[in-house]
């Protein structure tokens, strides 16, 4: 079953760049971008494509979109939350209890809340689902978002303290988790396997990739290329965006696109035994998006202990992400097949 509307999607290896993409998007009259709504991979697997769920199971799918929307995705669950809200939205459906029409209906009924025409979901991860994405949604327009890896690991290093900087809504189990999750060679690998999954779309015309690098540089001309993608007009209110929600500053009363974020990584923060693992590791898809290689002096005791301590880092972190799969092989198929 296809949903035959229009529909956004924000998708790519950068969260940075698909929270920017995020705030420039909702300056459209048109277009409202919802939260991270992790439908795909941690509420619908492959072999859910045409599932008819009981009722029961609708209002708990809905329940869930409903959490996550409204109260994020960082914390625990409950479920029980919006119970009221998601009984009343599945009672007055009129489409099959399928999981992506359910889903599918839910954006809908969020953007026209929010007086918008379109919706636009952004999910990162949904880079590993641009096949099912095209499949089910046949008239969906994708940005796929890439940032240079060795930022994506400042970003990533730092993540866990975004606690300190005012962004109440990460728990203590949730800083922990993103400290637990970083290792240079695993994000360099997730990096890689982001591009390998959006390569295969490299030239489909649905699906249009952005580097961030581009919007720091020429916010502008990057972003009316994203319009005339997504055949909408452009405004340039659109560029103004507030900033926040770096890993690597706080956040600020300014608005707008600030151009130093794009070199970050190069002012410090990684150790140059970081950098040489990310440039080993991701430097053969280096030269598709144009990014140069620095080759740092490294202490070879000093690297080998990186990787030494990788497979228990894997381990940690799988354990400490199993309760955000749907299907965990599958997951491990598509986004740790290193």
């Amino acid at each position: 079953m296809r949903v035959e509307m229009p529909y956004f999607f924000i998708v790519g290896n950068s969260r940075s760049g698909t929270t920017m993409m995020l705030r420039i998007l909702n300056n459209h009259p048109k277009l409202f971008v919802l939260n991270e709504l992790h439908f795909f991979e941690q509420l619908w697997s492959s072999k859910d494509r045409d599932v008819l769920l009981t009722k029961g199971e609708a209002i708990t799918l809905v329940s869930k979109l409903f959490y996550i929307q409204k109260s994020g995705y960082t914390g625990k669950m409950d479920i029980k939350k919006y119970h009221s809200e998601a009984s009343i939205f599945v009672n007055n459906l009129s489409i099959p209890f399928v999981p992506h029409l359910i889903y599918a209906e839910f954006m809908n009924m969020v953007t026209h809340q929010e007086g918008k025409l379109i919706p636009c979901e952004k999910t990162p991860q949904n880079v590993f689902y641009i096949q099912e994405i095209l499949e089910l949604f046949p008239r969906a327009k994708i940005i796929n978002m890439v940032r240079d890896p060795r930022a994506i690991l400042l970003s990533q290093k730092r993540k866990w303290t975004r606690r300190k900087m005012g962004a109440n809504f990460i728990t203590k189990r949730e800083a922990l988790r993103l400290r637990i999750n970083y290792h240079p060679y695993t994000l360099s690998k997730l990096w890689n396997a982001a591009i390998r999954a959006s390569l295969k779309f490299e030239h489909h015309p649905q699906v249009l990739t952005i580097r961030f690098e581009d919007i720091l540089d020429d916010g502008k001309s990057t972003i009316q290329k994203i319009c005339r993608h997504l055949e909408i007009d452009f405004f340039d209110e659109m560029l103004d965006i507030p900033q926040a929600s770096s890993s690597n500053e706080a956040d600020s009363q300014e608005v707008g696109i600030k151009k130093e974020r794009a070199g970050n990584w190069k002012k410090g923060g990684l150790s140059n035994e970081e950098i040489e693992i990310c440039e080993r590791t991701s430097g053969r898809f280096f030269p598709n998006f144009e990014y140069q290689f620095v080759h740092p002096k490294v202490n070879k005791r000093s690297l080998l202990a990186w990787y030494i301590l990788f497979p228990f880092k894997l381990g940690l972190a799988l354990l400490f992400n199993l309760d955000r799969m749907k299907s965990i092989p599958e997951t491990i198929k598509r986004r740790l097949s290193l």
